[in-house]
């Protein structure tokens, strides 16, 4: 069998792939390995034989489609975010980052580890592939040949045997500081709503309005009374339905139809007058409720209020479905390919307001390989320059930072022209996860045999104490520095140290809620950047 393996890399590689990302979707006590599995399964086939190997191109490729898809779905947020807070979180994460560095060097000296092990280390540690591939591509770049292998295989150790300490040891973390600060997961859910619109729940409710105070105001008044998180269905007056829009103004008696988070709709209810237990969305005699989807590449990346569908038909845009969230449909909503839009239109127009949104399923599956390879190939590019700096020190954005780099760029600017940048969701998933465990299988299955070759040396131990010793260490003094002195919500904080899937599923689970996957979006791009940046001095001045 391992002669056909010998001969078939790419059936080792599938082999690897489909026992790897098996075995990675089994819980062990609420805990699961995920797409992580896959390397230590590359590991385990690896040293079997020092020769089973898969082409290094491979192993390029998936790095570059992982971190550019990554890229791409990141750029909003973190645009969005960074100017709002970046400044912060910038630092926090440059503090956070620094503290592993420093102590990895200061274990590396305890230990007289060499570069290659040390840099390894941080990598495993932070639990980041790019920056492993990135130290990988600089070594293939800087050192001869004779010590190039060596070299490659002492820094894929390290990151091998601080990997599981980097995922077990920031979980522990979590738990532990959760009880000790007291954290009431479900308070900072209500305190950052406001901000982040995090709950999947969304209410319609008809209110009959019967709040003098409100009589004769547009609704844009109540719109902007409820700070911009309320949507307006149909509304009656006088016994006759229409779609109403922000200049439309209530009168005594009038029903609307809300829709947006649960409490938020309560208290608009409560506040404006009564619930009605008939719902005005039950009559469609007129009028119709419809999802759509995004399909259409003229309407990807424009906001609702752009497509200025009221001047062309009377329609009410309540609701985007995003993945599995629904958001509260507003004029500044950004519309992306994939996006299930669920509106109110007369039945007539449906067919056309259809044709408009594309509304094709069959069609998302389909990647714009124009887009998709001009971006790609722009990162590559950018990956390629060679940035000079005093001392003879050079450094390049490689494989990882290049593709990263520019993915930040398209995906904010999401169109020019007739070019839309962005991936429909369900691509953008499907091409990130092939791409991952493309790269773990390859990285895992070319290091094997020199990963076992140290465990059975001795060397295994004290490489593992050294990850936990830096991961622990690191998590407990960045979750109480980010709490207690950057003031960042334990909710968000946890997505931001979560440098793992699987360390982000557990925070997920604790929280109760989706403000993880927020600060593990806000973390990502900064934070990849700055691992790769400082894995590699690292290696360098060590």
């Amino acid at each position: 069998m391992i002669e056909s393996f010998k001969e078939s890399p790419l059936l080792l590689l599938f082999i690897v792939s489909a026992i790897g990302y098996g075995l990675g979707n089994i819980s062990i006590r609420g805990t699961k390995l995920g797409v992580a599995a896959v390397l230590f399964v590359g590991l385990g086939f690896g040293a079997l034989d020092p020769n089973l190997k898969v082409p290094e191109i491979i192993i390029l490729l998936g790095l570059s489609i992982f971190v550019y898809t990554i890229g791409l779905s990141s750029a909003p947020v973190f645009f969005r975010t960074f100017k709002k807070r970046g400044g912060r979180d910038t630092v926090f994460i440059l503090l956070m980052m620094s503290i592993y560095t420093i102590l990895t060097v200061l274990v590396c000296f305890w230990f007289n580890l060499e570069s290659a092990t040390a840099a390894g280390l941080l990598s495993g540690s932070v639990t980041n592939t790019p920056s492993l591939a990135g130290l990988l591509d600089l070594i293939n770049n800087t050192q001869l040949e004779a010590v190039k292998d060596s070299a490659s295989s002492a820094a894929v150790v390290g990151y091998s045997l601080a990997y599981p300490t980097g995922v077990l040891g920031v979980m522990f973390a979590i738990g532990v500081m959760k009880k000790w600060l007291k954290i009431d997961y479900r308070a900072e859910e209500e305190i950052l709503q406001k901000d982040y619109p995090i709950s999947i729940k969304i209410k319609r409710q008809t209110v009959k309005i019967l709040n003098p105070e409100i009589a004769g105001q547009p609704l844009r008044t109540i719109f902007q009374r409820y700070h911009r998180r309320l949507a307006f269905g149909r509304m009656e007056h006088n016994g006759g339905q229409s779609l109403p829009n922000m200049d439309s103004r209530i009168q005594l008696g009038d029903q609307v139809v809300l829709i947006g988070n649960e409490k938020i709709v309560q208290k608009a209810v409560s506040e404006l007058g009564e619930a009605m237990e008939t719902e005005l969305t039950h009559d469609r005699s007129i009028y119709d409720v419809r999802r759509m989807f995004v399909s259409n590449p003229e309407v990807a990346g424009e906001r609702i209020a752009s497509l200025n569908l009221s001047e062309k038909y009377p329609v009410l845009i309540t609701r985007v479905q995003r993945g599995d969230v629904d958001i509260v449909a507003t004029g500044a909503t950004m519309l992306e390919l994939g996006d299930r839009v669920l509106l109110v239109a007369r039945r007539e127009d449906i067919p056309e307001i259809a044709k408009l949104f594309g509304n094709s399923y069959e069609s998302l599956s389909h990647i714009n390989l124009f887009s998709f390879g001009l971006g790609m190939a722009l990162g590559l590019m950018l990956g390629m320059i060679s940035f000079e700096f005093p001392g003879g020190f050079s450094f390049q954005l490689g494989y990882a930072g290049g593709p990263l780099v520019v993915a930040l760029i398209l995906g904010s600017l999401r169109r020019t022209g007739a070019i839309v940048w962005t991936l429909p969701y369900s691509a953008n998933l499907t091409l990130r996860q092939i791409g991952l465990i493309l790269l773990l299988a390859g990285i895992g299955i070319r290091s094997g045999h020199t990963f076992l070759e140290t465990l059975l040396g001795g060397d295994g131990s004290l490489l593992f104490l050294a990850g936990v010793i830096i991961t622990l260490v690191t998590a407990f003094l960045a979750l109480w520095i980010g709490y207690k002195l950057f003031k960042i919500p334990f909710s968000l904080l946890t997505g931001m140290i979560a440098h793992q899937p699987a360390v982000l599923d557990f925070a997920l689970e604790r929280a109760g809620n989706k403000l993880p996957t927020i600060g593990f979006t806000l973390m990502l791009p900064i934070g990849l950047i700055i691992k790769i940046v400082l894995v590699q001095l690292v290696y360098v001045f060590l």
